[in-house]
């Protein structure tokens, strides 16, 4: 991803920030990361992050994802001793189509079938106020609806950097080219 990219897409994720009534600090607003997963598609396949903490107990974020984006497939696997990763979604702005192990068939679902790999397909619909608990090693992906989305996330310990993915062309670490 290009600096450019990058600095449209932290611009992109304030405004949505500010839509959801989440105020930053001028620190956070430095500190938001913007996976594209390098695919070089972040507007399709992206997430725009704010952590604001990540001990070995606890992680709060707020995610971004603008209209349509994709957090592509994936499951928190088990590091360092723990069981992986056991996080509750809470949607702030706009509406997430979020996909979880279960019974789903891919023509029933309402959001748009990514440009990577997928496999499952049961739908939990997230409209503000609404939250969903994902257990670690459940299989998962989500989508924001045409306006895009604000979610918060609360969970234990986050190691993004161990996801493991089901399309093996994902890179988690974001790269930026100058």
């Amino acid at each position: 991803m290009t600096r450019a990219e990058f600095d449209r897409q932290v611009k992109e994720a304030l405004a949505f920030y500010e839509k959801a009534g989440i105020v930053l600090n001028d620190q956070e607003k430095k500190n938001i990361e913007v996976a594209d997963f390098g695919l070089g598609m972040v507007e399709k396949v992206g997430l725009q992050i704010l952590t604001y903490i990540n001990t070995e107990r606890v992680c709060a974020k707020e995610m971004v994802l603008t209209p349509g984006q994709t957090c592509p497939e994936h499951r928190h696997v088990p590091t360092n001793g723990m069981e992986g990763k056991e996080e509750t979604f809470r949607c702030r702005y706009g509406k997430v189509y979020l996909y979880v192990e279960g019974e789903g068939k891919k023509e029933d679902i309402q959001g748009k079938i990514p440009p990577t790999d997928v496999t499952i397909f049961r739908e939990v619909i997230l409209n503000p106020g609404d939250q969903y608990t994902i257990m670690p090693g459940t299989l998962h992906w989500f989508q924001s609806g045409e306006e895009g989305a604000v979610v918060s996330e609360f969970s234990t310990k986050s190691t993004d950097e161990t996801d493991q993915f089901t399309d093996s062309g994902i890179i988690r670490q974001p790269k930026i080219e100058d």
